[in-house]
This record gives structure tokens, C-alpha cells and sequence, in this order.
């Protein structure tokens, strides 16, 4: 029997395309879903894009479900809950996925889990930002929804208008999320995962004198063979998620590994340039036993 996958992401980004790829090699299938055009009739109980009715797919794969976060992404999320309750397996599924892309809730749930993270304030208030950046010397301002260190702010408490940049990052965020910098020696580790079992850990190394290692700042992928002491940490970090694919996002300081963030989508890029591992094999092979089982 055919299994019929569809892929929600952004049509022509090569890892949303690198999975439709895989499903159609696999099933003759190929569905690529943008969000933005899904339209959901409650009344009906349909969740249309393209003319096609999600609700009537074996199963989706959530590679991306808004090409930049925000709070409009998790109304997308709910939305895909109206498929998974008439029986659509969704992966990672959506209620798991939306407590991952706001910032601050992957926060409080990796330091229930006990996971070792940067220093962090959460405020509405300047004079408590300020008084947290000069505790902290230097600090990343982090809006609560963006990816690949979009909108992220580095001061120095030592800048003279600082107060003046507190004021600016507030304007935009509200509530304003303030992280004392790491000492990053140059390069962070993202540690792959699929179904909670350890795949690869990839590094990504700065090139420029860039504060952060992004790949949107210039970072190359490299590999890097992690102990198991550090695997089990990014084990650790990822488990209270439940989620089918993810990357962990660490940091090796001189005072030990700490972890920024859980990926609600994980680093298909960073496991194929950094470790030789086709990621959206191994999704598409897991998915379609889950599917079958």
C-alpha cells in the first residue's frame, strides 16, 4: 500500500525539497504544503492547500512551517492540530512543536529538566535589563521567536548608549529575553537526534569576528566527535520535547558545555555538510515504518 506523506516547509528550500525527494523515491508520492495557502474550514473538518485536503494524508513531516518565526507560526501549528485529530500523524507532531518555537517556553523547559544553560533574564522592565546586563558584562538581547540569531542584539555593559539600545530592543520586543554571553572559543555544536536516538554532532566553526557561529554569519560546518558525557547531555536536553528530529544546540565553554536551545525542526543541512548523514533518508525511512506499523 502507497503511503501518501506530505511535506510542510518552504517550496524550493533544498532541505524541504531533500525530504519531498526522499518520499517520493520512496513512495512515488510528492507533496510539498506552504502554510500560507492552507485554508482550514472548521465546519467541514478540511485542511486545504493546493486541493489537497491534509486531513486525508497518511502523514506529514514538519520541516518548516513559516520561513521566519513568530506567533503568526503558531496559529499555523494550530491549525495542523484539526489534522492530527482526525487521525494525520504529524512529525514532529504540533502541540510538541509549538511549545518549542517561542523562545522563552524552550527555556523554562530545559531549566525544569535541569539542563545547564547560559545566565538568563526575562523582563518587561529597562532598569531590571540594565541592572541584568551590567550583572552579566555583556549580554544577547534575543527576541522570543527567530532562528539563526535574527534580531539578537550583543551590549556591553560598559557602552555608552546602552540604555538608549535597551530602549530600541524593547520597542521591538516587549518582553525582552537577556542572555549572559558565552565564551564560545569560536565555534558551537549541533548534536542530531531522530526519535530520541543519538545520530551525529556536527560543529560550526566562525570564519569572521563575528560574536555568534550561525551559518547566516559566515559559520562553516565541520565534524566533531562529542564524548559520551556529552551525549548524553544533549540526550537529556531533547527528551522532554518528544520530538521525531531535532538538533541541540551546545556551547563548550570553560566552564563546561551549556545548551542554547532544542531545534523544533532540526539541522538537515549540518548533518549532510558536517557529518556525511542524509537526514531526510533517515526521516523518510522512520516516518514511513511509523506510518506502517
Amino acid at each position: 500500500m502507497t503511503r501518501r506523506i506530505g511535506v510542510i516547509g518552504t517550496p524550493g528550500k533544498w532541505s524541504t525539497e531533500a525530504l519531498a525527494d526522499a518520499f517520493e523515491a520512496r513512495t512515488g508520492f510528492r507533496q510539498v504544503i506552504d502554510m500560507a495557502r492552507a485554508t482550514l474550514d472548521l465546519s467541514a473538518g478540511t485542511l486545504i492547500c493546493d486541493g489537497v485536503d491534509l486531513c486525508t494524508l497518511d502523514g506529514l513531516v514538519l520541516k518548516k512551517v513559516a520561513e521566519d518565526y513568530s506567533p503568526d507560526a503558531l496559529d499555523r501549528l494550530e491549525m495542523l492540530r484539526v489534522a492530527e485529530a482526525r487521525g494525520v500523524r504529524i512529525f514532529s507532531p504540533a502541540e510538541r512543536v509549538i511549545r518549542l518555537m517561542d523562545r522563552l517556553a524552550c527555556t523554562v523547559t530545559l531549566r525544569g529538566a535541569d539542563v545547564p544553560m547560559p545566565p538568563t533574564t526575562i523582563t518587561e522592565d529597562v532598569t531590571a535589563a540594565r541592572a541584568a546586563l551590567d550583572s552579566y558584562g555583556a549580554a544577547v538581547f534575543k527576541p522570543l521567536f527567530s532562528t539563526k540569531a535574527r534580531g539578537m542584539v550583543l551590549l556591553e555593559a560598559d557602552t555608552s548608549d546602552a540604555e538608549a539600545q535597551i530602549a530600541a530592543f524593547k520597542a521591538a520586543n516587549p518582553v525582552m529575553y537577556i542572555q549572559k554571553k558565552a565564551d564560545l572559543s569560536g565555534h558551537d555544536l549541533g548534536m542530531v537526534f531522530l526519535n530520541g536516538d543519538y545520530v551525529c554532532t556536527y560543529a560550526r566553526v566562525s570564519q569572521t569576528d563575528s560574536w555568534n557561529t550561525t551559518i547566516h554569519s559566515g559559520g562553516k560546518y565541520a565534524p566533531y566527535e562529542p564524548s559520551p558525557e556529552l551525549i548524553a547531555l544533549g540526550r537529556r536536553a531533547q527528551a522532554p520535547f518528544g520530538l521525531t528530529f531535532t538538533t541541540v544546540d551546545i556551547a563548550l565553554t570553560p566552564d563546561g558545555p551549556i545548551v542554547f536551545e532544542v531545534s523544533a525542526f532540526g539541522g538537515y543541512s549540518g548533518a549532510l555538510k558536517g557529518c556525511g548523514i542524509d537526514a531526510a533518508a533517515l526521516v523518510a525511512d522512520h516516518v514511513l515504518q511509523e506510518v506502517s506499523a
